[in-house]
């Protein structure tokens, strides 16, 4: 929000100057961006009317002026594309010296000498417009100082105000709020009703009055376009980031600031019957008042006659019901709209606009008549014209309703820690125009309707201690010895899988949590996709339902950047659908909250191991990224509740190189290769990952001392045939089942393919490491559970012994 400070000193008292000011809004919450000096060193440069206008003999793109100064006529040499005869414009006088540093001077240019500068408003610091000289009104008086003519100087401050306060998008609602800060009262804003003076009656008809419950309408005839905007209508316009254009745009921009409610006019010869305010029909266009063609659904909300649609509700206007130069007969319109019917549609359109911005967040409803009433007013006083009635349609039972609050004196000293005298609280919140009633225990608050920010006790204490200060609020610390948080031992701390992988060389990513709907589908991952009611862009408007895809992308975005060898990992939370959103039959309110599941990933591509000499130079495979898992599942400890397997693999991974991760039969994860299609699309190398639910693998054995064993182990190694199909994880689950008590471990350290085997067939090599903790094992005891393995191997997968 920026605005004029002029403009708002005349709608309250502030006894403190520019720097008090300031800082006492941004204490309160209205944080100030930027302040600007508008006109602030116009000494010398004055108000003059070009007289005579010829081109310069020796330069095309200048012009020789005879200029009036009110005592007398100077020659000045001009280059302004807009120079010519009649004109009112600045002129800095000879001596001045202008706020961006020029001092002027008599100079010659190409042999002609000019006795002073004609100056743009860029060049008097008044506004950013470059494009010519600053065009005075035509009754402008010739001679007067232009900082007097013009009410400068000024400041243009900008504030940054969180989406709750909607309020000080207009100079009055921040009028209320400087009030309450400096202890002063608001200057009351009645505007006088216009009397209609010719009858222009219309229908509305509100077809979506949940959306728009109010819609008020005014027919203005006989208006000139060509009537100047006043200067004090015009300078607070460019203060606040607005340039001129014309009466009736300026009118509806003018009144906007000041009250904070949008008003649009339309070209009433333009119109067709009755007004319509409704939803859009699929598929339906519009032709918007910058040129772009808006392609709408039902989900806008339209004003439209009875054959087109005139405008996207809240956001802009159409192009064809524009106001133009030969425009005599305009249709006001002031209305209500809900911000969740607005809240969005600006943004998939790719506009940003100053009535979205403020519709989204919410505007008072019962502006809509006085902002109708003051821009008649207004408008007649400018262009001219005959006022018809004002039309209104409303659906009372939409409009939003201002329930009293409770506020008690007790509860103000529990929150904020201080006793807060009845007259400050009393005061602050009728500063702020709410409706104060004293009660034994405090007070009965109707919050004005224009604060959708203030519906229960604790608001009203947030504005006591904001207005009042928040300084002013002792520092203390709480009593008592805090609670100290028990960490359980049951749960693996994050940060501790967070350490094995950064041991492994991986780095962690932190990757948005809205991502590209059209990325999810690619992975087939869009099922249960949460899409974005009020998206930030087009590419961020579903929430994720997995941490890969973002973690691939910027595993892409690293490649692209001539980085070969990529190992990131992320642990974040991913979102789904729940079965009552789903199922379209469940509450709204059950629908909306979206499933949240804490998850752990990592991706990988390049080389197996960082460039040295001590390996050779090989490519990450399956194995490499299954050990990275399993030193997280080593861990853990359990490791009789871990498995693989090669079933139902997600879309997403390589069929012949994926796996999914088991905790005791239940699937908490999945790891492998990227599927070879999904890799092309990308482009990406050879990518291998895994991602792991967080609750399945952070649950973990509690350590137990265990006595060193007395006995010593054995060890016997085996060779057995197997088809080629049969997983390592199924043989090793088997001979575990079959010798609990006395196999201590169980290693793989061969796998062999080739001469000497059948078609399908491969041989492992298996090392049994057994031991017995109350006696020393006998070479009997170690070929008895040989043969017992051999025999479970052979019963159960057709296992062959190999000599």
């Amino acid at each position: 929000m920026k605005f004029s400070e002029d403009w708002l000193r005349s709608l309250v008292d502030i006894p403190a100057d520019r720097p008090g000011l300031t800082s006492r809004l941004t204490m309160s919450g209205l944080e100030v961006a930027s302040v600007e000096a508008i006109g602030a060193s116009l000494d010398g440069v004055i108000v003059a009317r070009i007289v005579g206008c010829s081109p310069h003999p020796d330069a095309d793109k200048l012009r020789v002026c005879r200029v009036d100064t009110g005592a007398g006529e100077v020659q000045i040499v001009c280059g302004a594309p807009n120079a010519r005869a009649g004109l009112a414009a600045p002129l800095a006088m000879v001596g001045a010296r202008l706020p961006n540093g020029i001092a002027i001077k008599t100079a010659k240019l190409r042999g002609i000498e000019s006795q002073g500068m004609l100056c743009s408003a860029k060049e008097l610091g008044i506004d950013a417009d470059t494009s010519g000289l600053l065009e005075l009104p035509e009754d402008a008086p010739v001679g007067k100082p232009l900082a007097a003519y013009l009410g400068l100087p000024d400041a243009a401050i900008e504030i940054e105000l969180t989406p709750n306060r909607g309020d000080c998008l207009g100079m009055l609602g921040l009028a209320f709020e400087v009030a309450a800060e400096f202890g002063s009262t608001a200057r009351p804003f009645p505007p006088a009703a216009v009397a209609p003076v010719i009858a222009a009656p219309r229908r509305i008809r509100l077809e979506a009055g949940a959306d728009c419950p109010r819609y008020l309408g005014r027919a203005v005839r006989g208006i000139d376009m060509t009537a100047a905007t006043p200067v004090w209508i015009a300078q607070r316009l460019r203060a606040a980031g607005l340039h001129p254009i014309n009466a009736v745009v300026d009118v509806t921009n003018y009144v906007m600031l000041e009250t904070g409610q949008p008003l649009h006019a339309f070209d009433e010869t333009r119109l067709d019957g009755a007004i319509v305010v409704r939803h859009a029909h699929e598929g339906e266009s519009l032709k918007l008042l910058d040129g772009s063609e808006a392609r709408l659904d039902p989900a806008f909300l339209v004003i439209a006659d009875e054959r087109k649609p005139l405008a996207v509700a809240g956001v802009m206007g159409g192009f064809d019901s524009r106001v133009i130069e030969a425009t005599r007969d305009v249709f006001l319109e002031a209305a209500h709209f809900a911000a969740t019917a607005i809240v969005g549609r600006a943004r998939r359109l790719g506009l940003a606009t100053d009535a979205a911005h403020r519709f989204e967040r919410g505007v008072d409803p019962e502006l809509p008549r006085a902002a109708i009433e003051r821009a008649t007013a207004l408008l007649i006083g400018i262009a001219g014209g005959e006022a018809g009635e004002v039309i209104e349609a409303v659906q009372r039972e939409h409009l939003p309703q201002r329930a009293p609050i409770t506020l008690r004196r007790a509860r103000i000293g529990r929150v904020l820690g201080i006793e807060v005298e009845d007259s400050v609280v009393e005061r602050i919140l009728t500063a702020l125009g709410m409706r104060v009633e004293a009660r034994d225990d405090g007070w009965r608050v109707t919050p004005p309707a224009r604060r959708f920010d203030i519906s229960i006790e604790e608001d009203l204490i947030e504005e006591v201690a904001r207005i009042r200060g928040y300084a002013t609020v002792p520092v203390r610390l709480p009593a008592g010895a805090p609670p100290v948080p028990q960490a359980d031992e049951t749960v693996l701390p994050l940060s501790a899988l967070r350490r094995g992988l950064a041991a492994r060389g991986y780095h962690e990513a932190v990757c948005y949590a809205f991502v590209d709907p059209r990325l999810l589908e690619a992975w087939q991952l869009d099922a249960n996709a949460v899409r974005l009611a009020n998206p930030l862009s087009a590419e961020m408007a579903v929430m994720r339902t997995s941490l890969l895809p973002g973690l691939v992308e910027a595993l892409r975005r690293n490649r692209n950047r001539q980085q070969a060898r990529v190992r990131l990992f992320e642990a974040g939370r991913i979102f789904g659908r729940s079965e009552h959103a789903r199922d379209t039959a469940a509450p709204a309110v059950q629908a909306a909250a979206p499933v949240e599941t804490d998850m752990l990933a990592a991706v990988a591509c390049g080389s197996a191991y960082a460039e040295q000499w001590g390996e050779p130079k090989r490519a990450l495979d399956f194995f490499d990224t299954k050990g990275d898992l399993e030193a997280l599942l080593a861990l853990v400890g359990s490791p009789g509740t871990w498995s693989f397997d090669a079933n139902d693999l997600p879309a997403w991974l390589h069929p012949g190189r994926g796996a999914r991760l088991l905790r005791d039969g239940t699937v908490v994860g999945a790891l492998g290769a990227l599927h070879p299609l999904l890799q092309r699309q990308l482009d990406l190398p050879e990518t291998y990952m895994f991602e792991v639910r967080s609750d399945g693998l952070r649950q973990r054995r509690i350590s137990a001392a265990r006595q060193l064993p007395h006995f010593p182990s054995i060890r016997r190694d085996i060779a057995v045939e197997v088809d080629d199909s049969l997983a390592w994880a199924s043989i090793a689950s088997a001979i575990r089942s079959e010798l609990p008590a006395i196999l201590q471990e169980l290693v793989l350290f061969d796998c062999f393919r080739g001469p000497g085997l059948g078609l399908g067939r491969k041989s492992l090599a298996i090392g049994l490491i057994l031991q017995d903790s109350s006696r020393t094992l006998t070479d009997q005891d170690a070929d008895r559970c040989v043969a017992d393995a051999v025999a479970r191997l052979e019963g159960e997968f057709g296992a062959r012994l190999r000599k």
